[in-house]
């Protein structure tokens, strides 16, 4: 029964596959199975991941890690954040995890623009926006986030060999209220 579910599953795709409740706490005990948080498991024998990512994955499948997370995925800033920072589409409804989460809701028509998807094993993928529409939310967000930490990912940002600013201004064209500051900090960095 337990070869029949997926890699990480819940404790109702487990009792559909079969298995009773004094089986799942027997299969955790005997360690054949790890909880990843309530009422989440995974098997113990599975590649290791990032077990708040996959929770993440599970609970949210539209989940997209943004801001200062994805910054720091991309290398554009040195700081670690203390939450993981998740984009949901707005009107969305925030799932309860055991994992450390700052969920900001994005605009549904721009959520997707800029977003790519990383798997986490081979059942799970998450949402990562890319460096260019990172920079963008963090100048778009400056008020709550720090303007500091966006200009420093834009500084690192254009000393990379790939970074083309006339990229970074067509998405911010998606952004009204971007494209200004964006376009002043530019005038003064390039």
């Amino acid at each position: 029964m337990l070869h029949a579910l997926p890699t990480t599953f819940s404790y109702s795709q487990a009792r559909a596959a079969g298995l009773s409740r004094r089986r799942i706490y027997r299969l955790r005990d005997e360690g054949v199975i790890r909880a990843v948080s309530r009422g989440l498991y995974r098997r113990s024998d599975a590649e290791v991941v990032d077990f708040d990512l996959v929770e993440i994955a599970f609970r949210a499948p539209e989940a997209t890690l943004c801001l200062t997370t994805a910054l720091a995925r991309h290398g554009l800033t040195d700081e670690i954040p203390a939450r993981i920072d998740v984009a949901l589409p707005r009107g969305r409804h925030r799932p309860s995890t055991s994992a450390p989460v700052a969920w900001h809701w994005f605009d549904p028509t721009t959520f997707g623009t800029g977003r790519t998807e990383i798997p986490l094993d081979r059942g799970h993928r998450i949402g990562l926006y890319g460096p260019e529409r990172s920079i963008i939310d963090a100048l778009r967000l400056r008020h709550q986030e720090g303007p500091e930490l966006a200009y420093t990912a834009l500084r690192r940002w254009l000393r990379r060999r790939d970074a083309v600013p006339a990229r970074l201004l067509a998405m911010a064209r998606a952004f009204p209220r971007v494209e200004r500051p964006l376009r002043e900090a530019l005038e003064i960095l390039l």
